[in-house]
């Protein structure tokens, strides 16, 4: 390992001290200036670069407008129209080899005249989504490439915001202010989307890596509580994601390659003087390169490849059309060793073992705007997943395989969704909508059983529905109060069961430094697919569904924050919670423990009740710089409490429950001397978390029983020995004529600590041991941009 790190950094020196001819290098900013609710092309805005000394234009009639030759490196822009608030882009990130086209968004001022007074706050990363008042931020694409170990991956880059930690290295699965990970909700293009994510298991919302590539994504929105009325079926978060439509004037392209394989990226125009345009990607990856570099993957072979568009096809008359999509296939397989001593020393080497994860969708959307300052929208996306795993063990003869178990999930969605968008006046507006899915399984798990037969746990083929509704108003009762309201519906068919959920929060700004937030949403969720139709043998042979008609699960979220300006580049924020679950599904086993609140994946087959309940509660403060001179930093603290009501009566910490959890994420660029487009990156992200919970191992019951036993009485009362790693990123950016390259090496797990990942029971030498998570973990990567 140490080996290649070395080597790898010493490409890195070598590309850092290449010498160069410096010489200034030129590019276009374009792009559309719209109304920030009605989504209006706003025409007569005035752009204004802030160079010394500025250069201004002015939108034309589709509220287009163009700035050319504009040199490379960090550039801001103000945008300003009569009777709209100013609206500043700072630092942004303009290229060689790729057009910066952008789509400012302008808000009306509802204030007087009279009352107008210049404003001191921070807008960088407040919420796309004007109805989102609390626990929610804007995130860029940048930051997704640029954080440390984010790896283009918006999940993993979550990692630096209050509130989140990571559920293991091996994946990005992430627990929001201890709620369970499948409590997240992934959205794409206003629409629900499965996850998103290689190598995922059902019931679950991460996996190894993200699908999507960042070449495809545009700034978008996470939400960890008290939700606007418009997102259901969600108890912990919400990923908000917004894609990027193509240049449409210009053919680019984006070549990457790197450790985690091959990127390919193309838009463009169809034809000139049409609006219209592509954006597609495609990525190849085999992680046995990690492997040979000394990270352990077990003697498994593991693929992934994915393919993700957005197609945007304006009408003159007929409204806006997109076409957009993404798939991916991802599996990991391993064989069985012909040797028995290698049985002896682990298990793994006795089975051949095969797992995937497939995961798409596509669909197509319309939008219409309307003269009255509103704009309908309306999608048709068709999705589905396809999960497995088989594990066949080889016997002594070293030719004869006994299947020991097998999965096959496969799951289809139909989702049709129309959401209407009226901006009454400067104070005003509305937002409702409907979202129709058809849901399609098609089920099946088998284990063996004590007696060493193959039996069905879930066999099951059939389809239900969903119907969602949200209705919200967003108004302005003073220039210093915003408020939102609205309400939220969901019904499952296949049981009937629903949930109609009331939705408020509030703004008050107490001067332009300080801001007051508060919110309060019901929230509810349909258990994971699988958990209806678990299946209970009885004497006579057949079977009955004892989860049938398990209802949904549902949260009270109660959400109050302060906000304080520092100065234009940084300030300040705090919020506490208090989250109240009930209805959870508990086992119906009343000397039992188990909730599906402490659930990570897959179906758990026990009868179970709505009779759970569970509370989170917590403090969080983020102090955060935006990048001022080359430098920006995140710096986030949680405290907080997770807890659960068993079966039994009592309350026990949940899993995620690690009380404390803090996050540095700093970078730092420099120009280097002698060339003003060569520039050096360095990114660090450090994590200091309390340890995930564990529920201690029943050491004597293990051993008489040959398997492991847990001692029940004391659910998650064992905790992890407290979590740190260090995460830093290195790259060299060089901009050309016509194009950009970056080469970077990300070093996950940097000082190569042993994070405790849990205990096992080794009936081999009757101990309990520890396993760990990941070692250190060099990503390096070369991109071009042209």
């Amino acid at each position: 390992m140490k080996k290649h790190i070395s080597i790898l950094l010493t490409i890195a020196l070598f590309c850092l001290c290449a010498e160069t001819k410096s010489q200034t290098i030129e590019q276009t900013i374009r792009g559309t200036v719209i109304d920030r609710v009605s989504q209006s092309p706003i025409p007569g805005a005035v752009v204004t670069l802030l160079t010394t000394p500025p250069r201004a234009v002015a939108t034309d009639d589709k509220g287009n407008f163009k700035l050319e030759h504009v040199p490379v490196g960090k550039q801001s822009l103000k945008i300003t129209f009569m009777g709209y608030k100013e609206t500043v882009m700072q630092n942004l990130s303009v290229n060689s080899g790729k057009e910066l086209v952008l789509t400012p968004t302008l808000e009306e001022d509802a204030t007087e005249m009279s009352e107008v007074e210049i404003s001191a706050k921070i807008e960088k990363n407040k919420a796309l989504n004007e109805m989102s008042t609390v626990s929610t931020r804007a995130f860029s694409v940048e930051e997704t490439q640029k954080f440390a170990a984010a790896a283009n991956d918006p999940a993993r880059m979550a990692l630096a915001f209050a509130g989140v930690v990571s559920g293991t290295d091996g994946n990005n699965t992430i627990s929001i202010r201890g709620n369970s990970p499948n409590g997240l909700l992934w959205r794409m293009e206003g629409v629900e989307i499965p996850n998103p994510n290689h190598f995922s298991n059902v019931g679950s919302s991460g996996g190894g890596i993200c699908i999507l590539s960042a070449q495809l994504l545009n700034n978008s929105d996470f939400s960890t509580g008290a939700f606007a009325p418009e997102y259901g079926n969600a108890l912990s978060g919400v990923f908000d994601l917004k894609l990027r439509r193509g240049n449409n004037n210009k053919r680019e392209y984006t070549f990457q390659a790197g450790v985690l394989g091959l990127d390919i990226a193309a838009e463009g125009p169809f034809k000139k003087g049409y609006d219209g345009s592509y954006l597609i990607n495609y990525r190849y990856s085999t992680l046995s390169v990690l492997e040979k570099m000394g990270v352990p993957l077990f003697g498994s072979t593991t693929n992934f490849q994915d393919l993700s568009f957005n197609v945007f096809l304006p009408t003159k008359k007929s409204g806006n059309f997109t076409a957009f999509g993404f798939g991916g296939l991802s599996d990991q397989f391993s064989y069985a060793k012909k040797d028995s001593t290698m049985w002896e020393e682990d298990d793994f080497y006795k089975s051949d073992q095969r797992f995937y994860a497939n995961t798409g969708a596509a669909g197509i959307t319309h939008t219409k705007l309307f003269k009255n300052q509103s704009y309908l929208k309306t999608a048709l996306v068709a999705s589905g997943t396809r999960n497995g795993y088989v594990e066949n063990e080889l016997q002594k003869d070293y030719n004869t395989f006994i299947k020991q178990y097998e999965q096959s999930f496969v799951q289809d969605k139909v989702t049709l969704s129309s959401v209407f968008t009226r901006k009454l006046n400067a104070r005003s507006n509305i937002r409702t909508g409907i979202i129709l899915n058809e849901l399609g399984y098609k089920l099946l798990m088998r284990d063996q059983d004590s007696s060493d037969v193959l039996r069905d746990k879930i066999d099951v083929k059939g389809q239900t529905q969903t119907a969602q509704a949200f209705f919200q108003w967003n108004y302005k009762l003073t220039p210093k109060l915003t408020t939102n309201i609205g309400a939220h519906y969901l019904q499952l068919f296949l049981n009937n069961s629903w949930s109609l959920e009331p939705r408020a929060s509030m703004k008050y700004d107490l001067n332009s430094k300080n801001s007051l937030t508060a919110g309060y949403g019901l929230h509810s969720q349909i258990q994971p697919i699988g958990i209806y139709f678990s299946r209970l043998p009885q004497h006579d042979g057949s079977y009955t569904t004892p989860n049938k008609d398990l209802k949904l699960s549902k949260a009270h979220h109660v959400v109050l924050g302060y906000d304080h300006v520092i100065n234009e580049f940084s300030h300040i924020k705090t919020e506490v919670y208090y989250q109240y679950l009930f209805n959870v599904p508990i086992s119906k086993d009343p000397k039992s423990t188990y909730s599906i609140i402490n659930e990570v994946n897959g179906y758990n087959p026990e009868p179970m009740t709505n009779n759970g309940l569970g509370r989170n509660m917590g403090l969080e403060l983020t102090y955060e710089r935006f990048l001022h001179r080359n430098f920006y930093y995140i710096v986030s603290l949680s405290l907080y409490d997770s807890k659960y009501k068993a079966p039994n009566g009592n309350w026990y910490n949940t899993r995620y429950n690690t009380n404390s959890a803090l996050s540095i994420t700093a970078g730092k660029e420099w120009i280097l001397k002698g060339s003003k487009n060569r520039v050096l990156g360095v990114n660090i992200k450090s994590i200091y978390v309390g340890g995930l919970r564990n529920t201690p191992i029943d050491l004597p019951a293990s051993i008489a029983a040959g398997e492991t036993k847990y001692q029940e009485d004391k659910t998650f009362e064992l905790q992890n020995p407290d979590y740190y790693r260090l995460d830093l990123r290195i790259s060299i950016k060089r901009n050309y004529t016509h194009v950009t390259s970056t080469f970077a090496i990300d070093l996950q797990n940097a000082t190569n600590r042993k994070n405790v990942g849990g205990q096992y029971f080794d009936a081999k030498t009757a101990e309990i041991k520890y396993w760990y998570q990941l070692p250190m973990l060099p990503l390096l990567s070369y991109r071009l941009e042209f």
